[in-house]
């Protein structure tokens, strides 16, 4: 039996050479491809169609907003910038931006949905479901009548989580909760809609929920001695270890006959 020949020198070169050469076609030709589809009008953005919630926001008024910041055709435009542009309008919390061939764009919205204010009146930042604080047109949701939370930014879930907590305490008295405030020495503070403030003190949720829980279901026989109802509160501070301390409106507390005790 015969064995097989060498392969020539010279054939290999040229077998080398052939591959290289038809691998540099193909790469330019690719080229060619890639540079023809980025520069062809065909492929520019030639709309933008917005899905989701646009409560606050028309689909128009987005399209206008976010169109000149986007940059480039359908191969090239940046998602994540053109993402951050859309998250940048006033109102949309989240969104979803994807290519729609030949030169679309389609962006799925979800928009904050405000459950509170934040900060002192006149502020224009809101607190979504989430506890985010975010900036928009507090005149959106003046109808809403909403309540005011107030603390430290990093704690706004926290706050609202207390907002939620001693809402329906405080309601079983026929008041209605109209802000929460977490100080900057970590005490709460609660104000409800006839204008009387609770200082609630220090400590966790469970903690203040007790000492308020407390409070709720004494205060109506408190009251009572003098001929008041609830609503009649001015003020209490609870942060006293053995009771709580309260001023009612018409009871004076100069004098010890009249002053109320707990």
């Amino acid at each position: 039996m015969n064995a097989a020949m060498p392969t020539p020198f010279d054939v290999k070169l040229m077998n080398l050479t052939a591959s290289v050469l038809f691998s540099a076609f193909a790469v330019t030709l690719l080229a060619a491809g890639l540079w023809w589809a980025v520069r062809h009008p065909v492929f520019s953005i030639a709309g933008i169609t917005v899905q989701g919630d646009v409560a606050h926001n028309s689909a128009l008024t987005l399209r206008a907003n976010v169109a000149p910041r986007l940059a480039g055709n359908f191969f090239t435009v940046n998602l994540a910038a053109a993402r951050e542009a859309f998250e940048s309008v006033p109102w949309v919390r989240h969104a979803i931006v994807r290519r729609e061939f030949p030169n679309r764009l389609r962006v799925q919205l979800q928009e904050h949905k405000a459950v509170a204010l934040w900060g002192p009146e006149g502020e224009s930042r809101l607190v979504n479901e989430f506890g985010e604080v975010f900036e928009a047109n507090a005149g959106d949701v003046e109808a809403d009548d909403l309540p005011r939370l107030a603390g430290p930014v990093e704690q706004a879930a926290e706050v609202l989580a207390m907002y939620r907590a001693l809402k329906p305490v405080v309601e079983t008295l026929d008041l209605g909760v109209e802000n929460v405030t977490l100080t900057a020495r970590g005490s709460w503070e609660l104000q409800v809609d006839n204008g009387a403030v609770v200082e609630l003190g220090r400590g966790t949720q469970q903690e203040v929920l007790a000492r308020t829980q407390r409070f709720v279901q004494t205060l109506t026989q408190v009251t009572s001695r003098y001929g008041r109802r609830p609503d009649a509160l001015v003020s209490a501070d609870l942060r006293h270890g053995d009771g709580y301390a309260v001023r009612l409106r018409g009871v004076g507390t100069t004098s010890a006959d009249t002053a109320p005790k707990k």
